[in-house]
Formats: structure tokens, C-alpha cells, sequence
């Protein structure tokens, strides 16, 4: 067995980007290795002993951090953003520690989402084989009856396949317009309004309401809260991660 560790998890641990983004930075020659650049993908480093530099900056393991956001509408769910939108990195500036969004929610889209500087589990909560619950409020145009919920829970065909099967709740009908809940296990890119625009119930609002059991109870648009050891230990339990212990308690910042 090779020893040391891979560059990339060094890259993740230190809390400057998930495993496959750190590969990225890698190959773009960012990243130093006792002052030589390296940009093989299968290099592995000895922490304590090897320097490892990004930007000319000396990495050193960071103390895991979690965090749920309550995403509000009209915010970037990106670090930085070229045209100069609102971005959750600004909502995220007083959280103890560099963190990045798990995954995204799309720009008009609000609700849950999770944040941290542990690369391995922002990696296994994204993994498709772990099959990670996202729960959503729908709102769409057109009364949708029970054949077009059935058609929700066998799986919609879209361009890149079709879905898997969802759980859906009706909630009401109000004026032309539907009002349901749609929990799905995949993570394809605008799959809820793709799904919705499929069956011709074009979306006019969406919201996540839960990512792996979290959810943004009692936080308003905007606010943050750290993850409790109860919500981190039913996910090591349920999606193996975190991998590592953590004692953080969640608090609301003032």
C-alpha cells in the first residue's frame, strides 16, 4: 500500500475545496509540494513532514466545520461570482472557518443548504450511491391531477435519462396552480424544474426544504446555524459521513 495521502485530500481537509475541485487546482499548477510544483493527480504527501503550499500559501489541517444555510432567492450559490451577484459567500463571511457550499441550489431557488471545509463529506453527501434525500416545495402553473403525480413517482424522462422515482405530496390547488412536496435522491442539474417543465407544469417557486434529514427550521432567509452533534451523527449513521467527530453545537449568530 502507497503511503502518505493523496494531494487532493490534504487540499480538502485544509478546507480550501471538496476533493474533486482540489483536483482541479492541481492541474492548474497551484499547488506546491516542498516548493516543487506538482500537478499529478496521484500524488501522495506526508502532511507532517512535506510542505504543501496553494498560491503560495502554506495549507495546515482545519478543525471541520457544518453549516446550514437558509438560502435566500436571488443569491449565487458560488463562492464569487463574475458578474457581481450576491453570493453565499457573503452570507457565510462570520462562519468560524473557510467554508463551500454542498452542492448548489439554483439562483432563484431558496432553502436548505449545507456548507463546510470537510471536503470527504461534502464528497459522500454528493456521491449518486448514497442516494441523498432533497426535499422541495413546489409551486406550479396548471392544476396537476393524480396521473401527473404518478407519472412524478415512476420517473420522468428527460433529456439525460430518466429519473428516478419521487415521493410527492399534493398540498393544494389555488387559482390554476399547484402546491406539492417532491423528495428526490439525485443531484442533475435543474432536475426539479426539468421534471416539472416535462409533464408541462412549468415551476414559478421552489424551495428545499431538506437535504439529508436537515432542514432550515427556525433560521430566516439569509441566517446560518452550525450542524448539532444529533444531525451529524444521524448522517455518519445513515450516509457514513462525517468520518470525523465533531462537537460542534449549533447556535444562530447574532
Amino acid at each position: 500500500m502507497a503511503a502518505g495521502v493523496r494531494l487532493q485530500k490534504v487540499l480538502a481537509h485544509a478546507g480550501v475545496a471538496s476533493r474533486r475541485a482540489a483536483e482541479a487546482l492541481i492541474l492548474a499548477g497551484r499547488v506546491r509540494v516542498d516548493g516543487r510544483i506538482v500537478t499529478e493527480l496521484g500524488t501522495r504527501v506526508l502532511p507532517r513532514r512535506n510542505r504543501v503550499e496553494l498560491d503560495g500559501q502554506r495549507l495546515m489541517a482545519a478543525l471541520p466545520v457544518y453549516v446550514v444555510l437558509h438560502k435566500p432567492r436571488g443569491v449565487m450559490c458560488t463562492m464569487s461570482d463574475p458578474l457581481g451577484r450576491p453570493t453565499v459567500r457573503d452570507l457565510l463571511a462570520k462562519v468560524p472557518g473557510r467554508v463551500y457550499p454542498v452542492g448548489r441550489l439554483d439562483f432563484n431557488t431558496s432553502g436548505v443548504l449545507l456548507a463546510t471545509n470537510d471536503g470527504d463529506f461534502a464528497d459522500g453527501l454528493m456521491h449518486p450511491r448514497r442516494a441523498v434525500p432533497k426535499t422541495y416545495v413546489v409551486k406550479v402553473r396548471g392544476e396537476m391531477r393524480e396521473r401527473n403525480l404518478d407519472a412524478l413517482r415512476g420517473g420522468v424522462n428527460l433529456e439525460d435519462g430518466k429519473t428516478l422515482p419521487s415521493k410527492v405530496r399534493l398540498l393544494r390547488h389555488e387559482r390554476g396552480k399547484t402546491w406539492l412536496e417532491l423528495t428526490i435522491v439525485e443531484g442533475r442539474n435543474h432536475q426539479v424544474r426539468r421534471m416539472m417543465e416535462a409533464l408541462g407544469f412549468p415551476v414559478m417557486r421552489l424551495s428545499r426544504t431538506a437535504f439529508a434529514g436537515v432542514t432550515s427550521e427556525g433560521l430566516r432567509p439569509g441566517e446560518w446555524r452550525l450542524l448539532v452533534s444529533d444531525e451529524l451523527a444521524a448522517m455518519k449513521k445513515q450516509y457514513g459521513v462525517p468520518k470525523r467527530a465533531s462537537s460542534a453545537r449549533g447556535f444562530r449568530p447574532q
